[in-house]
């Protein structure tokens, strides 16, 4: 039998936290092993207990779930981390992203919306919310004006990187698409030639920037 994923869980309200966890651990396969109600109470408590995958509020006292991320991977931990957030801002989706995050929901997604999220990171995946993303590209500043003309990506590329965007993998999108994981991957390398990207989030992050998403 696989051991169930273990999670740390930081959230303020204590209501919220707990009717989290139990929701969480109903859909099975899930355990909670840390629950915070603040920044720095998680930030102690991961020094002391290994979990598999990060839940957090995005807002909370004593440092916020995007300041706990940077302060993780600033220490050399890079357990996945989902952030969870009630207001729909792009500043706060690139926040996250650009702090170390792998994941980024809306509080009112469904349980089974989570698990599945919770499930994609610990694979080694990154989910940036759909309904997130259209909040980025109303939000995002527009790039400026030195920047140049916006990168040109093909209706297929974009196409793609709308899918990475979603937080599908490499697989799902060729499934999607109805073409090979290596033409995936081949696209995704010319999105970032063309985007000067580093990587799949750092692609999206620009495209919505650039007004291309």
């Amino acid at each position: 039998m696989t051991a169930p994923l273990r999670l740390a869980l930081a959230d303020d309200q204590a209501l919220v936290r707990r009717g989290l966890r139990a929701l969480l651990e109903q859909l099975g396969g899930l355990e909670v092993a840390v629950e915070a109600e603040d920044g720095a109470a998680l930030l102690a408590a991961l020094q002391q207990t290994r979990v598999d995958v990060l839940v957090s509020d995005v807002r909370m006292p004593r440092h916020s779930g995007i300041e706990v991320v940077r302060a993780l991977r600033a220490r050399g931990d890079y357990t996945p981390a989902i952030l969870l957030t009630t207001f729909d801002d792009a500043a706060l989706l690139q926040g996250a992203v650009q702090a170390g995050a792998q994941g980024f929901l809306l509080k009112d997604a469904a349980p089974e919306e989570l698990k599945a999220a919770i499930l994609r990171v610990a694979a080694g995946e990154t989910l940036l919310a759909p309904q997130s993303l259209q909040a980025a590209r109303r939000g995002a500043p527009a790039a400026p004006a030195d920047q140049g003309t916006p990168a040109h990506l093909t209706e297929r590329e974009l196409a793609v990187l709308r899918l990475v965007a979603g937080g599908y993998s490499n697989k799902e999108i060729g499934r999607a698409l109805g073409i090979s994981d290596g033409t995936v991957k081949n696209h995704l390398t010319e999105i970032l030639y063309k985007l000067e990207a580093r990587d799949r989030t750092h692609a999206v992050l620009k495209a919505i920037g650039a007004r291309l998403l």
